[in-house]
Parts: C-alpha cells; structure tokens; sequence
C-alpha cells in the first residue's frame, strides 16, 4: 500500500507548476484528489490547465475531481472544502496551500489594489482553507496541512545592499510569504495535540515553473536552480510528516539531506538529477 493510499486531498494552484507536480505525485501514491485553480481549460499566456492536470493524474487511476475558484475572492473560495468533502465522499486528509499570486514592482508605487490581492491570496486564502477543514481533520483524529512559501522572506543585507533581479520588486511577495510561514507555525502549535500537522515548505532553489520562468526570466544561474521533482520531493515528505517535524519552516533540499529521502519522480518511479538533465 502507498503512503496515501485512501486519504483525501486538495491541492491549490494544481493548473501547473509545483501544483500540478504535488497533485501529480499525491495521486501516484494512492490519493484522490481535488485539484483547484483559476484556469479550467486554457490560460491567455502560461501553458497548464486543471483539464491538462487532471488528464495525467487519470493514469494512476484514483479519484480526481477539479474545481475552477479564485483563491483572491473571499465566497469563490469558501465552496472549495465543502466541494472537496462532497465530491471525495468525506473530510480533507491533506491540504496543499500552492497558488499564489506573485506580483512584481517597485514599492515606492505599489498600488494598493494590488497589495490587497498578493495578501489576499497568499495569506487570508490559505488561511480560510486551513480553518474549513479542521474541524474533519478533528473528527479524524488525523490530518496534514503543508504552506508553500518562499525564500524570498529573508531580509535584506545591507547599507550597502547588493541586490539582485528582481531586488525590492517581490517585496510585498515576500512579505505576504513571511507572513504564511509564521501563520504556518502558529497552526501547527495550536493543532499539535489533535494529530494535525502544519508545515511551511520553500524551494532551496528557483523552481523554474511555468509562472516563475516567465517572472525571472534569463536572469537566473542553472545553480540556482532546483528540480521540480526535489520540491514535489519535499512536499509530500510533509504531507506524511510525524509529528517531530510540525510546526517548520523547511527548505526543500534541506529537508531531503536532513531526512535522508530518496527523491522519486511525479509518478513515483526512481529519478536522479542525472537523468533529468540528461
């Protein structure tokens, strides 16, 4: 039996990118999922769909279901856990928070607009999600919870400071992204004695995802770079995590070494870096 053989799981931001990778490797391990995002059948300019992700995800043969919700409107995204629990036949074993939305520009004119909608749907969504399925995960007596965030959250050094592309631009990102790995913590103090794990995990490296590549461009090393398998990796390690291991903040590779952990490919299949690039 695989590990999440039987569990139920939704995962957000699940049209592509990391998402889709997390969804695509919950669902080779046995888990039925609800998989939601915006983007239904096509998106104006990034590749990915939940049409696309929920065609792959139907070769491991469990349960997947998909649910177009924006994550940035408050009443959108109060229907994804009651959906998810009627489509899935009971309560969310593991919630996946993945979507974002990553807005780039200078702070000196960032619109308020815009500062509303990155917290809106980086910090209050994940949030509103978090709280929709606790009460199941109580009456379980059993559940995971796993944040994506970012490394961008780490401050700046300086006088002088030496930045790099895209510099002060993510710096509402960043600070939405701080915000949900504390939040993350939090839940996981408030929920450790119900057997309700809460993590916050971030890529070591850039995870050259479909909506990241078209943000950071060519301004970005191959060594800094991490493979997609190596966060997906990361994740769903968490969304199995014991109970000596919630309540952190972790760095996707980082975990890995520490744990010891065999990184497999989005099928479950063995992978090496190796092969990958080859």
């Amino acid at each position: 039996m695989s590990r999440f053989t039987g569990l139920r799981a939704v995962v957000t931001g699940a049209s592509r990118g990391i998402g889709a990778g997390v969804a695509e490797r919950l669902a080779a391990e046995g888990a039925d999922l609800l998989l939601v995002a915006r983007t239904l059948e096509s998106h104006p300019s990034l590749p990915g769909s939940l049409t696309e992700t929920a065609q792959r995800l139907a070769r491991h043969g469990t349960r997947v279901e998909v649910l177009a919700a924006n994550l940035g409107d408050e009443q959108d995204r109060a229907r994804i856990v009651p959906e998810a629990i009627d489509r899935l036949g009971g309560p969310v074993d593991i919630l996946v928070n993945n979507a974002a939305a990553a807005i780039y520009q200078p702070l000196a004119d960032f619109p308020l607009r815009r500062r509303r909608l990155t917290f809106e749907v980086n910090v209050h969504a994940p949030l509103d999600l978090m709280q929709a399925v606790i009460p199941g995960m109580r009456e379980a007596g059993r559940g995971w919870i796993v944040n994506i965030t970012s490394a961008s959250s780490r401050l700046f050094d300086g006088p002088p400071f030496e930045l790099v592309p895209p510099g002060t631009d993510l710096a509402v990102y960043a600070a939405s992204k701080a915000a949900l790995s504390r939040i993350s913590n939090g839940m996981a103090a408030e929920l450790c004695d119900d057997a309700i794990r809460v993590n916050a995990v971030q890529p070591k490296a850039a995870v050259l995802s479909e909506g990241a590549a078209r943000l950071v461009g060519d301004t970005i090393r191959p060594d800094q770079v991490e493979a997609l398998e190596e966060m997906v990796e990361a994740v769903t390690t968490l969304c199995a995590a014991p109970e000596q291991l919630t309540g952190r903040v972790c760095a996707s590779l980082d975990l890995i070494d520490e744990l010891g952990v065999q990184v497999r490919g989005l099928d479950n299949r063995p992978w090496s870096r190796l092969e990958a690039r080859a």
